[in-house]
């Protein structure tokens, strides 16, 4: 059975989705960044093993990086799974984890990428929005895209609307490209996208606002 290290800096949500789907892998431990972070005792409520490496007790990122590195590789995962985890890792901490470590980002990916992606998709004034999960590369937000999924944007949205409306759908879809994953079911192709071994039919597409009949 596939291992997985999931890393959380606050509450954890998508880590709490991951747990809570039952997936046919182990969780070998939470890490976090934060000693605060509500997430830590939401995994140990789950039985699951937690540690902090607080990125404050180190003097610069690489040597965070490299103790939360010794931390992860002491539980030998076979993905690194990032739920919230917000610190910018350093390229040779994600070469490391070359293939194996994916995120979620409330956005349609390359769309707004980094931070108040919500908002800024507000003032562009766009149809749908959404979240990507995708592999972590040395470039911020811009790995090959393991899955996608899309909300309409109403009228009358606020950030707070949208934000919501988006991670109910990050809570459906990070458990889902865990599992694609942990049962060998991805492959990052020479271009550099993802396909997945025996995809589902799906022929429809969301049109936003719907057209009328």
């Amino acid at each position: 059975m596939k291992k997985i290290v999931i890393l959380i800096s606050g509450r954890g949500s998508n880590m709490q989705a991951i747990l809570e789907a039952q997936l046919p892998l182990t969780v070998a431990a939470v890490i976090s960044n934060d000693a605060a972070a509500g997430g830590l005792v939401t995994a140990q409520k789950h039985g699951v093993a937690t540690a902090v490496i607080d990125h404050r007790a180190y003097p610069d990122r690489a040597a965070f990086d490299r103790a939360l590195s010794q931390a992860i590789d002491a539980h030998a995962p076979d993905l690194v799974v990032l739920a919230g985890f917000m610190r910018i890792l350093t390229a040779g901490f994600v070469e490391h984890y070359g293939g194996r470590i994916i995120n979620i980002h409330p956005s349609l990916l390359p769309s707004f990428t980094g931070l108040h992606t919500h908002r800024r998709a507000l003032e562009a004034g766009v149809k749908v929005h959404g979240c990507s999960v995708h592999f972590v590369t040395p470039e911020l937000d811009h790995g090959p895209i393991i899955a996608q999924a899309v909300v309409p944007v109403l009228d009358g949205d606020d950030e707070d609307a949208l934000a919501a409306r988006v991670l109910a759908q990050e809570h459906r879809l990070y458990p889902q490209a865990v599992a694609w994953f942990c049962a060998g079911r991805l492959t990052i192709t020479a271009a550099g996208t993802v396909e997945l071994n025996a995809p589902p039919d799906q022929h429809g597409a969301l049109v936003s606002p719907a057209l009328e009949s």
